[in-house]
């Protein structure tokens, strides 16, 4: 079985080094081995390894999620509906930040439309009012 040093890693993955260090302590990804000058020794798995906590990153799952979820993949008895699960957890969670963002931005809107606008003195911005407390 061929290794891969950290940074072959890294490259093959398009992350940094430090991100794997980092994953590392995270306790997501280890090396296979290391060498006797203490360079960390990498195998195809932990390329995949990667790509899974790289694409999970990506729909939203936070790093301690990615360990649950990695954890369940290697867990016997376990089956898909654990990861169904989880996943499902994950879309309520990002349909509670959709709603709230949207009144973020509505309130944001009614802010800027309540602004007069440019060449008017910063003192009649209701913008840097509401910000430093009026309104």
């Amino acid at each position: 079985m061929s290794t891969l040093t950290i940074g072959k890693l890294a490259k093959s993955c398009n992350v940094k080094v430090d991100t794997i260090r980092y994953y590392e302590t995270k306790g997501l990804i280890a090396p296979s081995e290391r060498t006797e000058s203490d360079c960390r020794l990498y195998t195809q798995e932990s390329v995949k390894r990667l790509r899974f906590i790289r694409k999970a990153q990506s729909l939203g799952f936070s790093l301690d999620e990615i360990k649950e979820l990695l954890e369940i993949g290697q867990t016997p008895e376990k089956d898909c509906g654990d990861i169904q699960e989880k996943a499902n957890k994950k879309i309520i969670e990002i349909e509670t930040r959709i709603t709230d963002l949207v009144a973020i931005k509505n309130s944001l809107r009614e802010l800027a439309k309540a602004c007069p606008g440019k060449g008017k003195p910063l003192n009649k911005c209701n913008v840097l009012k509401y910000f430093y407390g009026g309104n």
